[in-house]
């Protein structure tokens, strides 16, 4: 088993050359025989680096484990396997009134991958991150035993799981409290704004007025139009749909093309497009909620288009007391390099704290940028980015990437080594093995010294 299955959704770094049927995986657990930093989970394989591929040992493929046990239509709670997709669950509970309460930009995520990402979704300032909304699951551990964890019971691992990347074993299930809704559909409204500035003004108002907010910046545009964009908030409409739409799309890019088909004037002509197509009136208008919130997967295996080097994705997070100022420095990074950012989105996280030990969402405002892979000049172009983002007191996101130094990842993280502290033997990842383990080498190598 292996090749683009196991691969990351940036395709910047090689599949994973061995996986692990999830069965297997379990058994081996159970019998306590598993290697030090021999397995990794894997879902779906839409996190962008290698945070979920492990090139020491194998990745465990979770997607078998894909049964929703059960459903409690009075208070919302599901309980599913942990390689369950979240369209899945969607689709499960639309007809009795409920929705998950927080959603990422793609519904091809499993349970199990939403919680070791702690993801978060457009209504970050209502609902905090999908962790704030788990009531419990269930974790097996190299020592053989099957945990269940809560904020009550293993309370330290239930903790350390949620946003711990898949470091402190295999979660099998999880029981998820999904958000009561009138329908699936959106009442979504557009608002342009002229520049960085004019959105900043107007994102606290949205922010409490409205279930989600997200702004779209048009990354290319200079002169008078710099900092352009739109300001798109929703609402689930009143009267709509209770029935989920087919996940998953006929249009599909079936092989990597030899050359990024994203480039600066595809680029160019694209954001004038979109910007005039989705800006053109300021009505409200009710849509359904796959448009609204996963609009990529539209087309499958998009990521393609950047080539056969693959993309790099760069999400960071600022203070709001700050980011007037690093929001613009980012952007202004990105022009100077020469850089076209395909997809380029800012909104506001808000102050509803996670139970996860370490959770990239913090109050402030979060910037994603994707750039094609063009080496030495593209790592460049982010390792600038990190300054600027760790400088301003802010965070890079850990499962968009695929390269940042151990000193960026301690600056965003700085109680990493609690985390460490309850890793589980067993499980490593690329990540983990380029960031923390270097940090901690570095650490024991000054203690020795001493």
């Amino acid at each position: 088993m292996g090749g683009e299955r196991f691969g990351s959704f940036g395709l910047t770094t090689p599949p994973a050359r061995r996986a692990m049927p999830a069965d297997e995986a379990v058994a081996l657990l159970k019998s306590g025989a598993a290697k030090p930093g021999s397995l990794i989970g894997y879902g779906n394989g839409r996190s962008y680096g290698d945070s979920c591929q492990n090139d020491a040992g194998m990745v465990v493929d979770m997607r078998p484990l894909d049964r929703i046990r059960s459903f409690n239509a009075e208070t919302g709670v599901i309980e599913a396997d942990a390689g369950v997709l979240l369209c899945d669950i969607i689709a499960h509970a639309a007809p009795y009134g409920f929705f998950p309460a927080v959603v990422p930009g793609t519904q091809f995520v499993t349970i199990g991958g939403a919680i070791a990402n702690d993801v978060h979704g457009k209504n970050h300032h209502r609902r905090g991150t999908f962790g704030c909304h788990v009531e419990s699951f269930t974790l097996l551990r190299s020592d053989g035993r099957t945990y269940r964890c809560s904020d009550t019971d293993n309370a330290h691992l239930f903790m350390a799981t949620i946003g711990g990347m898949g470091l402190t074993g295999l979660i099998l299930s999880a029981s998820i409290r999904l958000m009561r809704v009138p329908s699936l559909d959106i009442v979504e409204k557009v608002t342009r704004f002229r520049d960085l500035g004019e959105f900043f003004d107007l994102a606290d108002a949205a922010d409490r007025a409205n279930e989600y907010a997200v702004a779209w910046i048009d990354q290319l545009a200079g002169g008078h139009g710099r900092g352009r964009g739109l300001l798109l908030t929703g609402n689930h409409a009143e009267h709509g749909s209770h029935a989920a739409a087919l996940a998953g799309s006929r249009l599909s890019v079936p092989v990597r093309p030899p050359f990024n088909v994203l480039n600066r004037p595809f680029l160019t002509a694209f954001n004038a497009a979109y910007r005039w197509k989705k800006g053109r009136s300021s009505d409200a208008r009710q849509a359904g909620y796959q448009g609204f919130f996963f609009p990529l997967d539209g087309v499958r295996d998009w990521n393609r288009l950047y080539g056969p080097r693959g993309l790099f994705q760069h999400q960071s997070v600022v203070p709001e007391v700050v980011a007037r100022r690093a929001v613009p420095a980012l952007l202004e990074a990105a022009r100077r390099a020469g850089q076209g950012s395909f997809l380029t989105v800012l909104k506001r996280f808000g102050d509803v704290r996670s139970p996860a030990l370490l959770s990239f969402p913090r109050p402030g405002y979060t910037l994603t940028l994707d750039f094609p892979n063009r080496g030495e000049k593209t790592l460049r172009l982010l390792a600038e980015l990190d300054r600027i983002t760790v400088e301003a007191g802010g965070a890079v996101n850990p499962y968009k990437d695929a390269r940042m130094e151990p000193e960026t990842f301690a600056a965003s993280f700085p109680q990493w080594q609690r985390l460490e502290a309850l890793r589980d033997p067993a499980f490593l990842s690329g990540f983990w093995a380029r960031t923390a383990k270097k940090l901690d080498a570095r650490r024991g190598a000054a203690e020795a010294a001493e």
